[in-house]
């Protein structure tokens, strides 16, 4: 059997870990998250855009741990708000902000805003990193869909119950996981840097190879 590529998450997020599992698993790739890395960084995320702070995440993760490490930054943007929250969902509603404290601060930014106000995007950056810190690949990808008045749903995580995504007309806390791993942001950001990924596996496994003989 091929060995598998690990690949460490810049994040504790053991969803989020799941999530990947099942899109990189079947294509030879272990995943792992900081949870399981001994005293990891605590990246601030300084840059102006999910593509920066993913490279962030990624590379300086990378040269801490000496693994390559795949950074990933996402968001939910709702266009009636100035793009907002962006960048800063996971602490839209402060430094000690939770999914549900950030959900119902959304609420009370949109109030009593019409359906053609509620329009929104979540978008996820992903970057991977080599264990000297240089970005190998990365991609970007988005999902568009409506802020609902209600939460609905208790699968997924973040904003999951209020995005109500267009090409079902159900939030993603309704649908679950097995829809989430065809349309959600980060399967398709996923599935983007599939080819990438695969790419850089074949190297790593002849260097491997190589090394062993």
């Amino acid at each position: 059997m091929t060995e598998s590529m690990v690949l460490v998450l810049g994040t504790h997020n053991q969803k989020k870990r799941l999530e990947l599992e099942q899109l990189l698993g079947p294509h030879g790739f272990l995943l792992e998250t900081l949870a399981g890395c001994d005293n990891p960084l605590e990246v601030d995320e300084t840059g102006s855009s999910f593509a920066e702070n993913a490279g962030l995440k990624a590379s300086e993760q990378a040269k801490h741990l000496g693994q390559w490490v795949l950074g990933e930054d996402s968001g939910l943007s709702v266009i009636s708000l100035d793009h907002a929250p962006g960048i800063y969902s996971a602490r839209y509603s402060g430094p000690e902000a939770t999914d549900q404290s950030n959900n119902d601060y959304l609420l009370e930014q949109l109030a009593d805003r019409p359906r053609q106000q509620r329009t929104a995007y979540y978008t996820c950056h992903m970057a991977l990193s080599d264990p000297a810190g240089n970005i190998r690949a990365s991609t970007e990808a988005t999902c568009r869909g409506w802020i609902r008045t209600q939460p609905a749903g208790s699968n997924g995580f973040g904003y999951d119950p209020l995005f109500e995504i267009a090409e079902f007309h159900r939030t993603f806390g309704e649908l679950g996981s097995t829809v989430k791993a065809v349309l959600s942001h980060r399967s398709r950001a996923t599935r983007r840097l599939l080819p990438q990924l695969r790419a850089l596996r074949a190297g790593w496994h002849d260097q491997l190879e190589e090394s062993r003989s």
